[in-house]
């Protein structure tokens, strides 16, 4: 999840409340579903973020959120915008890989330090989240005043235009840079070139955005020099290009929204593509329809109409109701901001946290039962408190995990018959890199946490029961799940010998007859793995991790691991 710095300072006087103590403003961000994960060296709040509301990645989006909160905003805010003045004209040479271009001018905006430092802070969390680190979705933000037009339609407007270029094509000097290079050499030589190359170093011709005077922005990978934004810049131009025009229209949405929380003015930019022209940024307002039995059912409390109506409106957003045989519902309408609202619950949520979650009256449901624990969880409660006992401190990772880690990090290839190895089932749209596809075996999760570890005390002995999924055509969900039990013992002895031994220990509470008989795999070290074998059945592999792992996952010590499915202890 992403972590943002906000200066309470700053989020006070954009919300026009300054009686707010710090922790009174840490209450308010809890209710909002933000979370307090420490404090910067220079007093700034460390929030971490649900990677649904990404309009509050800065604290222009955080005010906004509370000034809702406290009833001091109401309903739907849409900003004025001026008649475009400038065209983007994107031309037949763009690269087919990347052919998405929309943009905004900016005007009046202040910027002093903090507010240039949380529009870069926006910058790079977009490009992190909904740019997928600006595979996606990259974004430029330029000095007006330093570029200039090309001379555009009967009534003198200004153009620029999107365009490919020759790898050794026209130079440009690059932010950070005080020499001209080739986008070739920004790749090779360039510090930012160098981390961004693998977006375009394929591409026949690169992505390049020029005005009168010449290329400007080599995007996704690095703006020019000449068109840098200063604290003296009053005037702005924000282009975005990428693989998909609703992201990027999305992320441009974004930041409008923050400049114009800054007093700035939006001016509309017209995007020329062959077959047509756009006018953005788009600011349409959605709307959806939610049925007020709905909302009372899901809430579970008794709500007027006025009273519903009052929360939308408290939440950003706008709400008509209309009679219905049936009963209530709602025309809602939803902000251009909102990237997140994309069913009738997500409103709900919405009412709920204006209503205020710690407000709702828990009730037993109106049915003839009472539930009572899953006799698997009961199982697996009965699996984590043996494994607590014998020393493991008990984990809860994510079920969502990326290839890398997954497969490549272990030593370990997809599709293989190896523990670990099944066929993912990836994300068709994942939200980021990091989490693209559920996990097929629970070990890299834990070593990762021991990767984030190292500065902590050893020994490490960490386990955790969870879920792992790999793809199956013989499932009707084409998705075969299971629990699966993994530890790992981390101290400057691990041996072989270490993990069996609590293996067998936890095989013992629950009477489970093991074997282990020797075995490869590619991420343990050879003559030190072994199957697992509960009951006469192959259920999971143990031993020493490969150094090649270790080095991988930055660790200087031995780790000895152990992995199987938890139905072999039933």
């Amino acid at each position: 999840m992403p972590v943002v710095d906000v200066d309470p300072d700053e989020l006070r006087q954009l919300t026009g409340h300054d009686e707010k103590s710090d922790e009174a403003l840490k209450e308010d961000l809890f209710a909002l579903g933000l979370e307090f994960e420490g404090e910067t060296e220079d007093g700034k709040l460390q929030l971490e973020f649900g990677p649904d509301r990404l309009d509050r990645l800065s604290v222009e989006g955080v005010a906004r959120s509370l000034r809702y909160q406290y009833g001091d905003d109401r309903g739907v805010y849409v900003p004025n915008t001026n008649d475009p003045d400038w065209t983007i004209v994107v031309d037949d040479s763009t690269p087919d890989e990347r052919p998405y271009v929309t943009g905004a001018v900016i005007r009046g905006v202040d910027l002093d330090d903090d507010a240039l430092d949380s529009l870069i802070q926006l910058q790079e969390k977009l490009h992190a989240t909904m740019g997928r680190k600006r595979a996606k979705g990259a974004i430029g933000i330029h000095d007006l005043t330093m570029l200039k037009g090309a001379a555009h339609g009967e009534d003198g407007g200004n153009s620029i235009t999107y365009r490919g270029v020759a790898p050794d094509g026209d130079r440009f000097v690059p932010l950070d840079s005080d020499r001209e290079m080739t986008p070739a050499d920004v790749l090779e030589d360039h510090p930012t070139g160098e981390t961004y190359a693998s977006l375009v170093e394929a591409y026949d011709r690169y992505p390049a955005i020029y005005d009168d005077i010449g290329l400007f922005s080599f995007p996704p990978v690095i703006n020019g020099r000449r068109t840098e934004v200063s604290t003296d810049s009053r005037e702005l131009f924000v282009e975005l290009t990428g693989t998909d025009q609703w992201t990027i229209d999305r992320m441009c949405n974004v930041i409008c929204y923050a400049l114009d929380a800054r007093g700035a003015t939006v001016e509309e930019v017209e995007v020329e593509y062959a077959d047509g022209r756009l006018v953005r940024p788009d600011f349409e307002v959605d709307e959806k329809t939610v049925a007020h039995e709905r909302i009372e059912g899901m809430l579970g409390v008794d709500l007027s109409v006025e009273e519903t109506v009052d929360l939308f409106e408290r939440s950003g957003l706008g709400a008509e109701p209309s009679d219905a045989d049936a009963g209530v519902t709602y025309e809602v309408s939803i902000p251009p901001y909102r990237t997140d609202v994309l069913h009738p619950l997500d409103l709900i949520d919405d009412v709920g946290r204006a209503y205020g979650f710690n407000d709702l009256d828990p009730t037993y449901p109106d049915v003839a039962t009472v539930g009572g624990r899953h006799e698997r969880s009961v199982h697996e409660a009965a699996v984590r408190t043996s494994l607590v006992g014998l020393g493991f401190e008990d984990l809860l990772n994510f079920h969502m995990i990326s290839e890398a880690e997954n497969y490549d990090r272990m030593g370990v290839d997809p599709g293989t018959d190896v523990v670990g190895g099944g066929e993912p089932v990836t994300i068709t749209e994942p939200y980021s890199e990091d989490y693209t596809m559920l996990r097929t075996w629970a070990l890299p999760s834990l070593l990762m946490v021991l990767e984030n570890n190292t500065h902590r005390a050893y020994p490490q002995d960490l386990a955790e029961v969870g879920l792992a999924a790999v793809a199956d055509d013989g499932e009707n969900t084409g998705v075969a799940e299971r629990r699966t039990v993994a530890g790992v013992v981390a101290r400057n002895d691990a041996t072989y010998e270490d993990a069996k031994a609590r293996l067998a220990a936890l095989c013992h509470d629950f009477d489970a007859d093991l074997s282990t008989p020797a075995t490869t795999h590619p991420t343990f070290i050879d003559g030190r793995a072994a199957e697992v074998v509960i009951d006469g059945e192959t259920v999971g592999v143990i031993g020493e991790v490969h150094p090649r792992v270790l080095v991988e996952h930055d660790l200087e010590l031995p780790v000895a691991a152990f992995e199987f499915r938890l139905d072999a202890l039933a």
